[in-house]
């Protein structure tokens, strides 16, 4: 990270880097603050330290500062209740806190993040700053990155700067590009859209809170020209520019991840943006950037993955779970030296190294020449012994006119064990005729098998997210 910023501020030191609801950096601001942050880092003798801050242009200040000083950060949602932050800090040894929040106590050593640039500059390293700069290629750069957490508690995985920042070896400038923040910068899909964007020392447009709503304001007041989000977010984003009748304006580039996406959203979205290049990305927090797709079909194409005509593939399909193979993926789980963060069904177990094969937890299904997500291992709901993949079931919904977005999941049955329940944010809003979303909802699944067929629809304002992506993990 601190390599590509001094590479921006060198080349465009006074273009505009990032646009927030704090105002707007250049790249040259950027690096000057990195620079101050990285020596106060230095002085306090901080190696790993948590971040709680909304702003991205303090979040780039942040990581660029603790990577140019070898310190670990970890970012947290910065709305994360106190007691949750505090239990999950301790957990993994983080003593230090980086973030303007007033409500920290306990064990914390919160510092401002403007105190902390400040204090750098009391600290006559500029030598250092070279120094560091000279060895920060061959030198660790850490960043730990959590999970999520929609299929279990959040996970913490162990990343190097240098391995992540392969992703966008090579790219040129793209001085005009826009991109939209649509993701945490917590999330391991916003920090790649940070990476891509200092890369191609573009502009990147980063509303807080980083609703669809909010998106949305920024395609329209923002000259956002490039959105990456995850399909749960297209769905909501598109629903409220239909809501509020207004104009969308045309995208250079469309990016899809962090769920699978349904024909029905692809279709929607090149009708919308018919300039626009669509992609699809399959990562993951632990195994890195995986796969794209950019032929606007649904899934993956079966010639990705490895066989004996394609040896170099790096997917591969056992007992219906993608398992895939990276050299960009993380160094290790953190929770190996902090116990209390159990693993899960949908997690690696041991370190990413180039050429190991590992499962991702994502269900999947063979049609002809593509490879079809079916849903995180997870989520399959268990009713009467029937193995439910809710996301097929959902897809089916949620590409009812009447419907602006789905979410199928289990709900426990004394009978069963479970049923299969949706909750629908209906188009219309609160004038949907309710009998008539639940008839074609019956008539949309129904030559699915009877325990796949939802014992429970209902009309909800919103549905469970985490990170952008649908919750669809079995009530309690």
């Amino acid at each position: 990270m601190i390599l590509l910023l001094e590479a921006a501020a060198a080349d465009a030191p006074q273009r505009t880097a990032v646009v927030s609801p704090e105002g707007t950096a250049t790249y040259t601001e950027l690096r000057r603050d990195a620079r101050l942050i990285a020596r106060a880092l230095r002085r306090r003798n901080v190696t790993r330290f948590a971040v709680v801050e909304p702003d991205a242009g303090w979040i780039v200040r942040l990581l660029a500062g603790a990577a140019l000083a070898g310190a670990e950060p970890c970012q947290y949602q910065p709305d994360l209740d106190p007691r949750e932050l505090i239990a999950q800090t301790g957990a993994l040894g983080q003593t230090v806190v980086v973030t303007r929040r007033t409500d920290l106590d306990g064990d914390l050593e919160v510092v401002r993040p403007n105190v902390l640039a400040e204090a750098g500059l009391d600290a006559d390293d500029a030598a250092a700053d070279d120094a560091d700069l000279a060895h920060t290629a061959e030198g660790p750069q850490p960043l730990m990155i959590r999970t999520t957490g929609t299929t279990g508690l959040p996970k913490a995985a162990r990343h190097d700067w240098r391995v992540l920042s392969q992703t966008v070896a090579g790219l040129r400038p793209a001085p005009d590009q826009r991109w939209l923040l649509a993701y945490g910068p917590q999330q391991f899909a916003g920090i790649q859209v940070l990476l891509h964007v200092v890369a191609i020392q573009a502009t990147l447009v980063a509303p807080f809170p980083r609703q669809p709503r909010d998106g949305l304001d920024a395609l329209l007041r923002d000259g956002v020209t490039c959105v990456s989000a995850t399909p749960t977010f297209w769905r909501f984003l598109l629903a409220e520019a239909r809501s509020r009748k207004v104009t969308l304006p045309p995208l250079e580039q469309i990016t899809l991840g962090g769920e699978a996406s349904p024909a029905d959203l692809l279709e929607e979205l090149r009708a919308t943006f018919p300039a626009a290049r669509v992609s699809q990305v399959y990562a993951s927090t632990e195994l890195g950037s995986i796969a794209s797709v950019r032929d606007g079909r649904p899934g993956l194409s079966v010639d990705a993955l490895h066989s004996g005509s394609n040896p170099t593939g790096n997917l591969r399909v056992e007992d219906g779970e993608l398992w895939v193979r990276t050299a960009a993926g993380m160094l290790g789980y953190a929770d190996h030296e902090a116990p209390g963060v159990p693993s899960t069904p949908d997690t690696p177990d041991t370190p990413v190294t180039a050429g190991s094969w590992h499962p991702t937890g994502d269900l999947v299904e063979i049609v002809d020449d593509r490879v079809l997500f079916r849903g995180r291992r997870s989520e399959v709901i268990n009713v009467g012994g029937v193995k439910v993949h809710p996301l097929p079931v959902e897809e089916r919904i949620a590409a009812l006119p009447d419907v602006a977005a789905a979410r199928v999941f289990g709900r426990p049955s004394k009978m069963t064990g479970a049923i299969v329940a949706v909750e629908i944010v209906p188009a219309g809003g609160p004038s949907t005729d309710a009998d008539a979303l639940r008839l074609a909802v019956k008539e949309a699944v129904s030559d699915l098998p009877r325990a796949w067929q939802p014992r429970s629809v209902s009309l909800v304002e919103a549905i469970a997210t985490r990170g952008g992506k649908t919750i669809r993990g079995s009530a309690q």
